[in-house]
């Protein structure tokens, strides 16, 4: 399994984690980016999330993947995604209209996205999870979290 599909994998955990601890209100993505191990996703939020809020985010996300639970991939059309996720498939930038299939991920009760990259078959198969930085950009209302992908 290569680095970025873990890497990537945990993407998905760290949004769910956010959202778990934040609220619905951190659920539009306005940009996500994965190097080797390397992780950033920054969500539109409403107030900078305390100490405490960041800290268990990541026990949240660690837990997940400690849960070792299955990742289903879906490729489906367009409509039949949105009649049964609604738009939480979609981050802040658009889908273009054109596209009318799409792929994807699902962890139940966690995390459902449209996403055409590779992800691991397994939570677990990721590793540890350890945010190394979060930054609040009051003028955007934007989280931004970075995080570390471990063996």
């Amino acid at each position: 399994m290569s680095d970025e599909v873990r890497a990537h994998t945990a993407l998905h955990i760290i949004k769910g984690a956010i959202v778990k601890v934040l609220g619905e209100d951190a659920n539009w993505s306005t940009s996500a980016n994965v190097k080797d191990l390397h992780g950033r996703i920054a969500v539109e939020f409403n107030r900078k999330p305390t100490v405490e809020e960041i800290a268990e985010i990541g026990r949240q996300a660690n837990a997940k993947v400690t849960e070792d639970a299955e990742v289903e991939i879906h490729n489906m059309s367009r409509s039949e995604a949105e009649t049964r996720w609604g738009d939480l498939i979609y981050d802040k930038w658009p889908l273009p209209d054109h596209i009318q299939q799409v792929k994807v991920f699902h962890l139940p009760g966690w995390n459902v996205n449209c996403c055409g990259n590779k992800h691991t078959e397994r939570t677990g198969a990721v590793g540890s999870i350890k945010i190394t930085k979060t930054r609040y950009r009051n003028s955007k209302n934007v989280l931004e979290v970075s995080y570390d992908v471990e063996d």
